[in-house]
């Protein structure tokens, strides 16, 4: 038995092979050069007034709409938190150089953990105030400030991408789409050039300001980035507090950063490994079987393509399930299609309720 349940002796002589073979390339042409779904910005508003979702700005606009609270909430706990230390700055104990400048530090080592000992709680009051901006400074590097090391990390990854096709001059569509097929690798280098060059800044500034030798700097710039904080070495200098205040907070969340990034390529290369594994496999009667959605012994492009996606782990049951249930609540005239007084019968209904 055929396709279309025609049997292949009638088909060389009743059916027409080029008529066959044009319309099989039409199938693909299709399946493979299918509409989007329309961009929210390009879609009219209904006659009913419903005005269309509006669609996200892409990376070559404002990556972030939330990145002027993350400057907002880092000033407020710095500020916040300088203000407390330095009211309490005789109860700390430790090498102190300048009252708000040490305040300043102190919160920067707290909020990331580094935690060098050079300066220490040595009351009541001030052990509960490192509790409490331990914690909320954990939060704030966790939750928030990922997203301006985002941010940051995206606007060099455009300029990696033009780096690398310098001479093919691409445009913004090009450059969006090389970075959607090699976004997390692209990422990974530009975090990982980043890491080096805060390396090798924290190792001068500490060989040349604060005096340490080449081994011992390098020994401090990676207790530090890495959170270690061992305390026997550290920024004692009033220059070199300054400095530690903008160096630590970028240093620790771009190791943090880069470490992300390697475990994202990872599970990438993974998932890559199965849609690779998922097409190469032949396919078999089971397959055949557990592909035909509506059980009527064949199985049509649309049900091909999503059995696929569902072995991809693109799509899980769930997912389809719920675009069935929106599909039959457009579907008001139940013809198991969708047509133009369908949508607008349904956003009437929709409307009345």
């Amino acid at each position: 038995m055929a396709k279309d349940g025609v049997e292949k002796p009638l088909l060389s002589g009743l059916v027409n092979p080029t008529a066959l073979t044009s319309k099989k390339d039409a199938l693909k042409r299709r399946y493979r050069h299918c509409k989007s779904a329309p961009l929210a910005e390009f879609v009219p508003v209904g006659t009913n007034g419903i005005r269309p979702i509006p669609r996200y700005e892409s990376i070559f606009g404002k990556l972030h709409p939330s990145f002027k609270k993350v400057a907002i909430f880092l000033a407020v706990y710095l500020g916040v938190g300088t203000v407390s230390f330095y009211l309490v700055r005789n109860q700390v104990e430790g090498t102190k150089t300048d009252g708000i400048l040490d305040a300043v530090y102190f919160c920067v080592v707290t909020m990331t953990t580094v935690g060098y000992g050079d300066l220490v709680p040595d009351s009541v009051l001030t052990k509960l105030l490192a509790c409490a901006f331990v914690f909320t400074g954990m939060a704030l590097v966790g939750l928030i400030l990922t997203k301006a090391a985002d941010y940051l990390v995206e606007k060099q990854e455009i300029l990696l991408v033009k780096a690398l096709h310098m001479r093919q001059k691409p445009g913004p569509a090009d450059i969006l789409k090389d970075i959607e097929t090699n976004g997390v690798r692209y990422k990974c280098i530009t975090v990982f050039i980043l890491l080096l060059v805060l390396i090798i800044a924290g190792t001068i500034f500490l060989t040349t300001v604060e005096k340490l030798d080449t081994v011992d700097a390098f020994y401090c710039v990676c207790a530090t980035i890495t959170t270690l904080g061992y305390g026997d070495k550290s920024f004692s200098t009033k220059a070199g507090r300054a400095f530690a205040v903008i160096w630590i907070l970028a240093s620790t969340i771009t190791l943090a950063q880069f470490f992300l990034y390697i475990a994202e390529l990872n599970a990438e290369k993974r998932q890559r490994a199965l849609v690779e594994r998922v097409l190469t496999r032949r396919m078999t009667n089971v397959d055949l079987e557990a592909a035909d959605l509506d059980d009527d012994g064949v199985v049509d492009a649309a049900e091909f393509i999503i059995y696929k996606l569902k072995e991809m782990g693109k799509i899980s049951q769930e997912d389809i399930s719920l675009i069935m249930e929106e599909f039959e609540d457009l579907d008001v005239d139940q013809s198991g299609t969708l047509s133009a007084s369908d949508i607008m019968l349904a956003q009437s209904s929709q409307a009345e309720r």
